[in-house]
């Protein structure tokens, strides 16, 4: 399966867990501080819209937000507060966007305004955005492929702070970051990604986790 394939079909599991979405569910938090529902559902439609947009622009380096990151967030504001059914379709007509957008891509490997990197990159990026989000939405149980975990453990290896050689041990998985201080995590592959990306792991992890850097 190519990374564009597993992007689009993280969005076919993503339209499945929101399926049934009502109003009420919508309006409460998500996982992320401050971001109900609403807002993540808001931003995974508008990145996924951004991410297209750098597709249908092959050639041409265009942010995939224009107006930068106050319009990012404006965009993540207005859309919040739509109804189930709108959110729904929001999702539904981006990624049937980004999968005309990818179908006319000529050279995955134009350079790109995302991340100053290539259209390769940004569908590893919807793939991330995707994949983490849906894990936000805290409406089921969700299980990350070890494929996923593969290259989501690699894009946060930086968050790994100086001086530490993090371990990290699940049964399908053995991943070492860094140099320094040997300091070994066990847990599952998905609990242990999370805790990598910042959220708060649903099972438990074996050893004293170290504080993070930012995310990359």
């Amino acid at each position: 399966m190519t990374i564009q394939e597993r992007a689009l079909d993280a969005h076919r599991r993503l339209a499945a867990v929101i399926e049934d979405l009502t109003d009420e569910q919508v309006a409460q938090p998500s996982v992320l501080p401050g971001w109900t529902r609403g807002h993540v559902l808001a931003h995974l439609a508008n990145v996924t819209v951004a991410l297209a947009g750098q597709a249908e622009h092959e050639g041409t380096k265009v942010e995939p937000y224009p107006g930068g990151r106050p319009a990012r967030d404006a965009g993540i504001e207005a859309g919040a507060g739509r109804t189930a059914a709108e959110h729904r379709a929001a999702i539904a007509d981006a990624a049937a966007r980004l999968a005309k957008a990818w179908a006319g891509v000529r050279d995955w490997d134009t350079p790109v305004f995302y991340r100053d990197g290539t259209l390769t990159g940004t569908a590893y990026g919807v793939w991330r955005e995707v994949e983490i989000h849906t894990r936000d939405l805290d409406l089921r149980p969700v299980t990350w492929s070890v494929e996923f975990c593969d290259h989501a453990v690699d894009f946060l290896s930086a968050r790994v702070p100086d001086g530490v050689r993090l371990t990290l041990v699940s049964p399908h998985r053995r991943w070492t970051i860094g140099e320094g201080e040997d300091v070994t995590l066990t847990g599952s592959h998905t609990d242990l990604t999370a805790w990598l990306a910042g959220r708060e792991p649903d099972g438990p992890i074996t050893g004293a986790r170290p504080e993070l850097k930012p995310w990359p």
